[in-house]
């Protein structure tokens, strides 16, 4: 897949996600096989980038390239500023949020919102093309509404202002996140369009990335919940995709040293005190396939201190049934 002078080698690409994507997060799914990364998405007013929250959306200090910024807003002065402003902070692709459904994006005419308003939609990618010298991509949902899908309008209108690659995720604004993806309108978006289309939307296996793939002839598959607690995903779906077979999982040492080295780079990044609070989703979302998942989740919920947390999820890794939200220990507490 090539977007602009960017070459990607592999086809499984982390999906922006607020309060997820962040520098931390993008290392290890960049080190567990993504082959392309894109930070939270931020607000085109650039008024807000001096806040604490933005300045650590924003930070992508020693990463490799091509750095991808999301930027979201519903003016096209306003979003072409916004892209400016992050390509002289180092940002080499600028995406723009045509796709999130949250309400208080959706209420100010941004993200998926936008879809109902396709000149608006054309002036925002003119302003923003014309405004930068890197690619602009584009991620949007297939319509407002089962009933008003518009994906393929809004494709063209993209291409035709000079988006260089466009991502579908396969819901409609209203659906936000329920029921089941739809690729149907993904294909048809792929027959109206030349540039590189990546297909998104409950992609959870190597064997559904290739069953998408091939049911709407993308280039690329977008991958978003189902890396929360498993980045490991990434190279299961380009070792499938090569060999047509699934590879070796982790062994529980090698999983518990990419969990253990995520946690220490969110302190790193976060400082101590945030960073013990913003890991715990993260643990939360590692643990969870496991035994005695809930009850170690409660427990790591009440610390507030990075030794304890990283402690805990030591032991909890090596299956310690000493521990207090083991299945033994909790028989022994009650008898």
């Amino acid at each position: 897949m090539l977007i602009g002078p960017y070459q990607f080698s592999g086809k499984a690409v982390l999906a922006p996600m607020a309060g997820v994507t962040d520098r931390p997060f993008r290392a290890v799914c960049r080190a567990q096989g993504a082959a392309a990364v894109t930070g939270e998405m931020v607000s085109a007013d650039t008024s807000l980038y001096a806040s604490d929250k933005t300045v650590h959306r924003l930070d992508m200090s020693g990463e490799p390239g091509p750095r991808i910024v999301q930027i979201v807003g519903s003016d096209p002065a306003q979003m072409a500023d916004a892209a400016r402003v992050n390509v002289e902070r180092g940002a080499h692709i600028v995406d723009i949020n045509m796709g999130c459904p949250a309400k208080k994006v959706c209420k100010r005419a941004a993200g998926s919102a936008l879809l109902a308003d396709e000149p608006l939609v054309a002036r925002i990618l003119d302003a923003v093309v014309a405004a930068v010298d890197v690619p602009v991509t584009l991620k949007i949902r297939t319509g407002t509404s089962p009933e008003y899908r518009n994906a393929v309008a809004v494709a063209r209108i993209a291409q035709a202002a000079g988006v260089k690659a466009l991502a579908v995720h396969g819901r409609t604004r209203s659906e936000r996140f329920a029921g089941y993806a739809e690729f149907d309108t993904i294909a048809r978006v792929r027959d109206a369009i030349d540039i590189p289309l990546l297909a998104n939307g409950d992609i959870d296996s190597p064997e559904r990335a290739a069953a998408v793939l091939r049911q709407t002839g993308a280039d690329a598959i977008m991958i978003g919940r189902a890396a929360q607690g498993d980045p490991w995903i990434f190279k299961r779906i380009e070792h499938f995709l090569r060999t047509g077979e699934l590879p070796a999982e982790p062994t529980q040492q090698q999983r518990a040293a990419v969990v253990a080295d995520h946690i220490k780079q969110i302190y790193s990044f976060y400082g101590e005190g945030r960073g013990v609070r913003i890991a715990r989703k993260h643990i939360g979302w590692y643990s969870g396939a496991h035994r005695n998942a809930a009850a170690f989740r409660a427990t790591v919920n009440r610390m507030d201190c990075a030794s304890d947390q990283l402690a805990a999820v030591a032991r909890f890794f090596a299956g310690d049934t000493s521990a207090p939200w083991s299945d033994e220990q909790q028989r022994m507490n009650v008898a």
